[in-house]
Parts: C-alpha cells; structure tokens; sequence
C-alpha cells in the first residue's frame, strides 16, 4: 500500500517546493518548503531513499530554524497620523498604486482629506496605510486598509485592531466598517481579524 502511494509524496513535494519559487512572501516561502522537506522526507523513508532523506532533514531543520526567527523576532511597531499631504505618504501611494487598486479600486489620495489617517510602520518601514470616514454614531468606514505584500502575516492588523484599541477608541470610533470588500485575500484578512456580517456589512467593534 505504502508502495502504491509513495510516489504521490514525491509528486506533492516537488509541487509545493514550486509553490514556494513562486510565492512573493518570505513567511509563505519558509512555509511551502517546510511542507516539501517532510513530503520528501516521507517518500525517501518509504523507498529507502537516504541521500534524499538525509538532504532534506537537514533542509527541515533549516527551515524550522528561520521560521522560529521570524516567529520569535522582536519588532518595532509604531503609528503615525498623517492629513495626505505628506510627501513620504504620496510617494507611498504612487508607488504601491497598481497593488492597492486590487484591493481598494475606488481609492485615490483625494479621498484623505478630512478622514481619521494613520500609518503602521514596522521597524520604521511603512507596512500599512488605513484612512476612515469617521461618522457621529461611531462608525469608522474603511477607505483604504493597505498592507504592503512583505508585511501580509496578520501583525499589522493584530496591532491596529488590539494593540492600538485605545487610540482608536479615543478618536471616537465604536466600529470598523467595511461597505464593500473588492478581494479575496483582504475579506480572508478581515474575518481572520474578526470581523463579521451584519445587515450586509463587513464589522469590527471595537
């Protein structure tokens, strides 16, 4: 039986250490060849395959080794309001401008003026941009909520949803609201973060 599927681990390996060429986050890379090493791991057991075996222990713990670093790594998380006239902020949006129209197509820079705007900078990077329309109930309705692709692994969002919960409930905010939510991997974000459906919106309470 084990002969019978073995050469599907070899198959599934090979597919997922693609995967990992492919992909365009460091986490996410890690991942898909930690997954291919034990896969290959399971195939060179099942043939007695040792060089295959011994390479890919050894790749494993490599693997472990720079996931538990990115896992265990200490970074400097820090928020700072911005009004959309900033020069650092417009070169930010001009040149992640192809990558936020796949997550905000209706936004533009016009649309700061006059919002509750911030920045997350991580390590004093840039890592997201978030602006609002800040309504008298309460409701904070998502204009842009734009994280760079480097930095997609759910910190950002932990530290402006529960991190910064106070600053966000002291200008006055009750809800995050979402109207619309244009991509997928952004609605994935945001339920992971909590937020749910109500009366055919996307909410966060804060």
């Amino acid at each position: 039986m084990l002969l019978q599927i073995a050469p599907y681990f070899g198959y599934l390996a090979s597919l997922l250490l693609i995967i990992a060429l492919l992909v365009n986050n460091d986490l996410k890379f890690r991942w898909f060849n930690t997954m291919g090493n034990v896969s290959f791991i399971a195939y060179a057991i099942i043939f007695n395959a040792y060089p295959v075996l011994l390479t890919n222990c050894i790749l494993l713990c490599i693997n472990v080794y720079y996931l538990l670093k990115v896992y265990n790594k200490k970074e400097n998380f820090d928020l700072f309001e911005f009004e959309g006239k900033e020069k650092m902020v417009q070169k930010f949006t001009e040149y992640y401008r192809q990558d936020i129209t796949g997550y905000f197509p209706e936004f533009n820079a016009s649309l700061f003026h006059g919002q509750l705007n911030f920045a997350v900078t991580r390590d004093l990077v840039i890592a997201n941009i978030f602006s609002a329309s800040l309504k008298d109930n309460g409701d904070a309705e998502v204009i842009i909520n734009y994280t760079t692709q480097k930095y997609r692994d759910y910190k950002v969002g932990t530290f402006i949803f529960e991190k910064e919960h106070d600053y966000l409930v002291s200008k006055g905010v009750k809800r995050i609201v979402y109207k619309h939510v244009a991509n997928k991997k952004h609605l994935r974000f945001l339920e992971v973060m909590g937020f749910v459906y109500e009366d055919g919106l996307l909410i966060k309470k804060i």
